[in-house]
């Protein structure tokens, strides 16, 4: 993540949950088997990332939480558990501290040194992928509910969601021009930092009927001005309630987005930072309110 050393905490809260591919088990010992993991004990389970607490509370399962991290912020009764630090900064002694039976992470958690010692300590350890797409997200919650014990609610949820995501996706399926789109992370020092493919962003761009205007790389990465101006977006696409919010003078001020088609509009939206790149249950809610502000009456029902 050495391309976001001077962001704001608040930012790296949101950043923490649009990254991961990958399923990582705990160590032998805590091991249910090699592609999915169940705890012995649920009682006492430490939620690390905002879309694997929201899932547990959508399973009707929070009682079994002891604690969250603090990109957490969904349901607003989750904020009632202890908080163990930013999902991408933990320290072992803080997770620790809650005497987890289980720790449930997202990928990405970290940094890599204070999970070697999480995984190593005698708490089983289940680390769940963030895939930015719609079967990524059917999976993370089969996933979640295997890991505690809630197979049967789990399924009942996967099929509820895959139901709203494809009724979302439907939406906008007969639309023709497609609208591009530059989503910004930031904006420091007047330098853009935007999301290419294989991101939170890129996804929920793709599943709400846009087009990323974005593609020569993956991940994050500051752009220069040229590469603005040449990548023509129609639409701007920016966080809200993720640290200092750059304000819409300062964005359209920009030379470089002033020179593209959606400065010159003036095309901004702006969403909830947990609710538009978590991938959860909300998801398919997101990709209507997305797919809406882009594109109006267009959007079927």
């Amino acid at each position: 993540m050495a391309l976001f050393p001077r962001l704001s905490g608040l930012l790296r809260l949101t950043i923490g949950s649009v990254i991961g591919l990958t399923l990582v088990m705990a160590p032998p010992s805590a091991r249910a088997g090699e592609s999915t993991g169940v705890f012995a004990d649920t009682s006492k389970i430490a939620a690390i990332g905002g879309s694997i607490t929201e899932i547990v509370y959508a399973l009707g399962e929070q009682s079994h939480l002891v604690a969250r991290d603090s990109t957490s912020c969904y349901p607003e009764a989750a904020l009632q558990l202890p908080d163990v630090g930013y999902m991408r900064q933990l320290s072992p002694e803080g997770v620790l501290s809650v005497n987890p039976s289980g720790i449930l992470a997202l990928h990405g958690s970290g940094p890599k040194e204070a999970l070697d010692v999480l995984k190593k300590s005698s708490i089983p350890f289940i680390e769940v992928p963030d895939r930015y797409d719609h079967e990524g997200i059917l999976e993370k919650i089969r996933i979640v509910g295997k890991a505690i014990g809630a197979d049967a609610k789990a399924a009942e949820l996967a099929v509820e969601t895959d139901a709203k995501l494809k009724a979302a996706e439907k939406q906008t399926a007969s639309i023709k021009d497609r609208k591009r789109i530059l989503f910004v992370l930031s904006m420091q020092g007047g330098k853009i930092l935007a999301s290419g493919t294989d991101t939170a962003a890129d996804g929920i761009i793709k599943l709400a009927g846009g087009v990323n205007a974005i593609g020569g790389f993956s991940g994050y990465k500051q752009m220069s001005d040229e590469a603005v101006i040449t990548a023509k977006p129609d639409v701007i696409l920016m966080m809200n309630n993720a640290g200092r919010a750059t304000p819409d003078e300062e964005l359209f001020a920009n030379p470089a987005i002033s020179s593209t088609p959606a400065g010159a509009a003036r095309r901004l939206i702006r969403m909830d930072g947990g609710y538009l790149l978590g991938f959860g249950p909300r998801t398919a809610n997101a990709i209507h309110d997305l797919a809406v502000s882009l594109y109006g009456s267009q959007v079927t029902d």
